[in-house]
């Protein structure tokens, strides 16, 4: 800080913040969190006596933003939280902090198939068919982020109700069953969005995969278009 003050005298650099970050904020329960905010706190003094006074104080990623007023002091950095997607950890779901979910994955079938009972679905048949049924395949897979860890597990939106993946994720696609519902190629399926329209949430894909919502969000290859709503040209 002494380094600092010196150097900011002459007009050679511009003090303007003192930040940090909190290690387990998502955990609001820790004993951590307090600690850091007691060195933090200790910090500022350091800068204080320094001379230096700076503009802004930060230390609140999106956990401490949402669950911790005390350390929000003059900015705070949100940032899954800006996504509408819950930090994690003991916070609890989006909607408890009236977060709404700015990313939404579909995709559209690419072939639909009925087939009878008994048929196995994508590799290993890990998911067989009870009865008489139709399948769709969708276009996405692991080459594209899908968490292949995800199989069996995760939930879809197509044709008019969450389903969950039948079988394995393959690296280029991946198999819904979706009963008597009627439904044709080229039908939109959506992966993850807004549970307010029904969507299933990147959440529930991160529990699926035994992830966080972050890297749900985050692995999604380049394969993948981005479209951005509401934004000027």
């Amino acid at each position: 800080m002494e380094r600092a003050a010196h150097l900011q005298a002459p007009g050679t650099v511009q003090v303007t913040g003192v930040w940090s970050h909190f290690a387990v904020a998502d955990s609001p329960s820790s004993a951590v969190t307090a600690d850091q905010l007691v060195a933090f706190d200790q910090a500022l003094e350091v800068v204080a006596a320094s001379g230096l006074t700076p503009q802004f104080r930060h230390i609140a990623n999106s956990a401490a933003t949402l669950a911790a007023p005390q350390a929000h002091y003059d900015l705070v950095r949100p940032g899954i939280a800006i996504y509408g997607v819950s930090p994690g950890g003991e916070l609890g779901p989006p909607e408890q902090y009236g977060l709404k979910p700015a990313m939404t994955l579909r995709a559209r079938l690419a072939g639909v198939k009925r087939v009878p009972a008994g048929q196995g679905v994508s590799y290993g048949h890990e998911y067989v068919t009870t009865s008489a049924t139709t399948l769709g395949l969708v276009p996405l897979g692991y080459a594209d982020g899908i968490p292949r860890a995800a199989g069996g597990r995760a939930p879809v939106l197509a044709a008019g109700r969450q389903r969950t993946i039948a079988g394995r994720v393959c690296m280029d696609q991946f198999v819904i069953d979706l009963g008597d519902d009627p439904a044709r190629p080229g039908d939109e399926v959506v992966l993850f969005g807004d549970p307010a329209r029904g969507e299933p949430a990147a959440e529930q894909w991160a529990v699926a995969a035994g992830t966080i919502g972050y890297e749900i969000v985050t692995r999604l290859g380049p394969r993948i278009e981005r479209t951005w709503v509401g934004v000027q040209p």
